[in-house]
C-alpha cells in the first residue's frame, strides 16, 4: 500500500499503514459514494445528507478523540488526510466534516462539563447528531470580538437573542453552538438545541460557490437555554478562536486535496488530448504550468506534514494554522487556474471536477479568515506589532 497522489519528492514515504489504509478508505468513499452524487447536489444546490451515518460508520468524525468518546485515536496526520480526501470531492463535504470535529465536537470535548460530553459526544462521532457553529455576523465576521449576540442571565436559564450568519449546517443541525456576550460583555458558549423556542434556521439561497453545501442564518428571540448548556471551562473570544484553529487545520489539508486533484485532472487530460499531432502535454507551455501545480502542491505538502507533527506534539501555534491556511487555499486556487486553461473550453464542464473547485475555493479564501487578516496575524507574530 502507498501514498494515493502525486508525491514528487516523497514526501510521504514514512507513512505508517494504518494512514495508509485511512487515506484509502476515504478517497475510495469519496470515488465511489460521494462523486457520483456530486454534480446534482452542486446543481441543486444541496448537500447529500444520506452520506452522513455512512460517515459516522467509516471514523470521519471525532476521529481523534478517544474511543470511549466514539472517536478512533488516530493521528492529526490520519485525520489530515481525510480531510484532503474530502475535498478532493469537494470543498462542501469537507466543509461539513471539519465543522462537525472542529466546531461542534472540539469545544464540547474541550471545554464542556463531563454530562455534555457524555450527552453529546458519541452521537455527534457516529453522526447521529449534526452540529453547526454560531459565530459570525452580518456585521461583524473578520471582527467577531463586535457581536452583538446577547446572553442575559435568568435565574438558573440564559435568554440568548440575536442572529448568526453564514452557518455551515444551520439548518439540518440539531445542536448548535452559540457564541454569545454576557450583560458584563465576556464572550460565552452554549449548546442550543432545534426545538428551542425562539430559535430557527433559514438557508441562504442564490450563492455561486459551495453550493454542495447547507449555508443558513440562525435567528435567537429570548431562547431560553438552561445554564447545564453553556460550556463551562471557558470564556471570552479563546473559546471560538480556538475553535477556529482546529477546523483551519482541516482546510490547511482540505485545500491541498483540491489542488491535488485539479493537478491530476489536468495531467491525464493533457496526456489524453492530441493537437498538432501530439498530446498537449508534449508542448512547453503546458509542461511549464503542471510543473508549476506540482512545484506548489510539493512545497504544501511539506507544510501539511509539518503542522500535522506540530499539532500531534503540542506545539502548534495559531499563527502556524495562519500560514497554513495561507499558504495552501493560495496554490489551490492557482492550481485550479492552471488545469481550467489546461482543460481550455472543457474546463468549464460539470464533467469535470475544475469548475466546482475554483468557484468553492473562493469561498474557502474568506471563511474561517480572510488572506488579509491571516496575513495580520503572521505580521504580527513575526514583527510583535498589532496591524488590526
Amino acid at each position: 500500500m502507498k501514498y494515493i497522489g502525486p508525491d514528487f519528492c516523497n514526501v510521504f514515504e514514512g507513512l505508517s499503514d494504518e494512514e495508509l489504509l485511512i487515506q484509502k478508505t476515504a478517497h475510495e468513499f469519496v470515488k465511489n459514494e460521494f462523486l457520483p452524487l456530486v454534480v446534482d447536489a452542486y446543481n441543486q444546490g444541496t448537500f447529500p445528507k444520506k452520506l452522513i451515518p455512512r460517515m459516522g460508520e467509516l471514523g470521519f468524525f471525532g476521529s481523534t478523540l478517544p474511543q470511549k468518546y466514539g472517536g478512533n485515536e488516530i493521528s492529526q496526520l490520519a485525520y489530515g488526510l481525510i480531510m484532503q480526501e474530502l475535498e478532493r470531492g469537494d470543498s462542501g463535504l469537507r466543509s461539513f466534516c471539519s465543522v462537525q470535529n472542529g466546531l461542534v465536537i472540539y469545544p464540547i470535548y474541550q471545554y464542556g462539563s463531563q454530562e455534555q460530553k457524555d450527552r453529546w459526544l458519541s452521537s455527534l462521532c457516529s453522526g447521529e447528531t449534526i452540529g453547526c457553529f454560531g459565530l459570525t455576523e452580518s456585521n461583524h465576521g473578520s471582527d467577531p470580538g463586535g457581536m452583538k449576540t446577547k446572553a442575559i442571565k435568568d435565574g438558573q436559564d440564559w435568554l440568548i437573542s440575536g442572529s448568526k450568519m453564514w452557518i455551515t449546517n444551520g439548518s439540518i443541525a440539531d445542536i448548535a453552538i452559540v457564541w454569545a456576550k454576557d450583560e458584563e460583555g465576556i464572550v460565552r458558549g452554549f449548546i442550543l438545541e432545534k426545538g428551542m423556542k425562539g430559535f430557527s434556521a433559514s438557508d441562504i439561497h442564490g450563492k455561486m460557490s459551495l453550493r454542495a453545501s447547507i449555508t443558513s442564518e440562525l435567528a435567537m428571540d429570548n431562547v431560553r437555554v438552561p445554564d447545564s448548556n453553556r460550556l463551562p471551562f471557558v470564556e471570552g473570544l479563546k473559546g471560538p478562536l480556538s475553535c477556529l484553529t482546529q477546523a483551519r487545520f482541516s482546510i490547511v489539508w482540505g485545500t491541498l486535496g483540491a489542488a491535488i486533484d485539479c493537478y491530476e485532472t489536468a495531467l491525464k487530460y493533457s496526456s489524453d488530448r492530441v493537437q498538432f499531432s501530439k498530446p498537449i502535454s508534449a508542448f512547453q507551455l503546458t509542461q511549464q504550468k503542471l510543473t508549476q501545480m506540482i512545484q506548489e502542491i510539493t512545497k504544501a505538502q511539506l507544510l501539511s506534514l509539518q503542522l500535522s507533527h506540530l499539532k500531534e506534539n503540542n506545539k502548534l501555534d495559531f499563527s502556524h494554522i495562519s500560514l497554513g491556511k495561507l499558504n495552501n487555499v493560495d496554490i489551490a486556487r492557482k492550481c485550479a487556474k492552471l488545469s481550467r486553461e489546461i482543460l481550455g473550453a472543457n474546463g468549464i464542464m460539470e464533467e469535470y471536477s475544475i469548475m466546482r473547485h475554483l468557484m468553492n475555493l473562493e469561498t474557502v479564501s474568506t471563511y474561517e479568515g480572510t488572506h488579509e487578516i491571516h496575513t495580520l496575524i503572521i505580521g504580527e507574530k513575526i514583527t510583535g506589532q498589532s496591524a488590526f
